[in-house]
Order: C-alpha cells, then structure tokens, then sequence
C-alpha cells in the first residue's frame, strides 16, 4: 500500500495540466462478490448516481447479456440506459478469445440484448483484455468484428480496480472497517500512480497528453469509491469526455476501425515498439487477496 502511494508521489511532480479522460465500466449487470444487503440493481443505481452527482459524460458499458439472468440483472441494465448510459459488447458470457467460431458465437449471441436496450451499440471490448495468442487468431477476431461493423473499446488506463471487489466483500461481511478503510486508501492510490504512469508513457511515446480510456468494473467497492475516485482525477487535471471524443485521437486509428494491427492500442506496447521500458505497472500484490481471509 504504501509503495502505491510512494509511486503516485514520485511520479506526479508538479501541477498537472488538462487530460482528457473517458471513463468505461466492464462485466454489466454482474461483477465480482456482493457484500451482504448489496444487490446488483444497487450497485449499478450508485454507479450511475456517482456520474450524474460528477457531471461526467455518458459512458460506455460493456454487457455479458448472461447476467441478465441473475436478479436484478435485467433491471440493472434498464437503470443504467434509462440515466443516458450507452452499451457494447463484451460477449455474452466473458469468454477468453481461443477460437473464432467461439468467438463469433459469443458476440453474435449477445446482439439481441443490446439491440433490446438501443443506442449506439456497435463497440466491443475483448473480454479479459485478451486479443489472443497468436497473430492469425487475432487477426481473425478483429475481421469478425470488422465485418458486423464494430469499433474496438481501447485500454490505455487501468489500475486492476476489479481486484478490489473481492476483498470488500468480505471485510464487509467480517464488519471489519479498519480493513475497509485500507482498502480505500490502496484503492485511491493505485488509482493516482496509474494515472501519473499513464501520463508519463503518453509523453514519452507521442510526446503529447494522449486521450485516456480507463477500464473499470461495476464491482460494489467501485461503486463506493467511485464518487472519491472521480474527485481525485479531477483533482489532477482530468477532463471526463466521452469514448467517441477519446478514440476519435490517431492513436487509436486501428482500433476505431477494428483493422488489422501488429500489437494492441495500449501505451505500454506502444512504449515497447519505440524501444523504451515502461516504469513498473502499479497493479496490486497477491497480498490484496488475503486481506478479510
């Protein structure tokens, strides 16, 4: 914990100037564990409630339309359109890309869903982030997606903020809110080196403050955070716009058209093919799981 925090302050020198930051929200209706008296519709209406209350603009998420089937899965969906929120697809079940076919059969399947809810649909995020293993089969997906008129949903921020559900869930059902308030605290932080990280890459690589498209999840401790994580980014300088304003940069040429491209849209592949070695990805330690075991 305190090593994120040592991170974020080492890496943020100075007053920061205006970044350009879209916000999108992976796994809709179901993400991770549920503490006790949470409910999925819940953690979604707070989610929407911390956007609305930020002013932030309207901001993708992306639908695994199996979830519909949990309570309050559908509902949840509902509530999340009805505040102005777009959706893509993000597969019907959170499949890893390993086959075409598959992968085919999974986007197809979850069309119907997301035609259901309207608006703007056609953009995809991989599930996993995982474009697959090899070239072909790479290639071969974003052909798929190309040819039923997809856009592919960039990554070029995250700070694993999935990984913080879990724990909550558990502290939460412990009553332990010594180990919440830390969560809290490792949570923010990661959230602020991540950003410092980001920023730096984008200098580095473009020589200019790239659009940022930051990946979260629609965890319950994510929706708890979420009013504090958005003060902090504003705090350092960001401007929250949408996903069409971010990717409409030339950085994220072959993704906006889901062309074929030697490696993904990201800052640290982008650093990587200019020979340079990204500073350490401030993800959390396996000692985050452990906490409320």
């Amino acid at each position: 914990m305190r090593a994120w925090i040592a991170l974020a302050a080492a890496l943020l020198a100075g007053p920061a100037a205006a970044q350009d930051m879209a916000l999108t929200f992976d796994d809709l209706p179901v993400h991770s564990d549920l503490p006790p008296g949470e409910t999925r519709l819940g953690v979604i209406a707070r989610l929407v409630g911390g956007l609305a209350d930020a002013g932030a603009p309207p901001s993708y998420g992306f639908v695994n339309a199996a979830g519909e089937a949990e309570a309050g899965g559908a509902e949840a969906l509902r509530v999340w359109r009805a505040a102005g929120h777009p959706v893509g697809n993000h597969t019907w079940s959170h499949k890893r890309l390993q086959d075409p076919a598959a992968f085919e059969a999974e986007v197809v399947r979850n069309e119907p869903a997301l035609q259901a809810l309207g608006g703007d649909w056609r953009w995809f995020r991989y599930p996993f982030l995982d474009e697959g293993a090899t070239p072909e089969l790479r290639s071969a997906a974003r052909g798929i997606l190309k040819a039923r008129g997809y856009r592919i949903a960039s990554v070029t921020l995250s700070f694993h903020d999935y990984a913080w559900n879990g724990p909550y869930a558990r502290c939460a059902a412990n009553g332990d809110q010594a180990a919440i308030a830390r969560l809290e605290e490792s949570y923010l932080a990661a959230a602020d080196a991540s950003l410092a990280r980001a920023r730096t890459l984008s200098r580095q690589v473009a020589g200019r403050e790239i659009p940022l498209v930051l990946l979260m999840h629609v965890g319950a401790f994510d929706a708890r955070m979420l009013p504090r994580l958005l003060a902090l980014y504003r705090e350092r300088g960001v401007r929250f716009v949408t996903l069409e304003t971010a990717m409409a940069d030339p950085f994220y040429r072959e993704d906006l058209q889901a062309r074929a491209s030697p490696r993904p849209a990201t800052l640290e592949d982008a650093a990587e093919l200019k020979g340079l070695t990204p500073a350490p990805d401030p993800s959390p330690g396996p000692e985050l799981d452990k906490v409320c075991r």
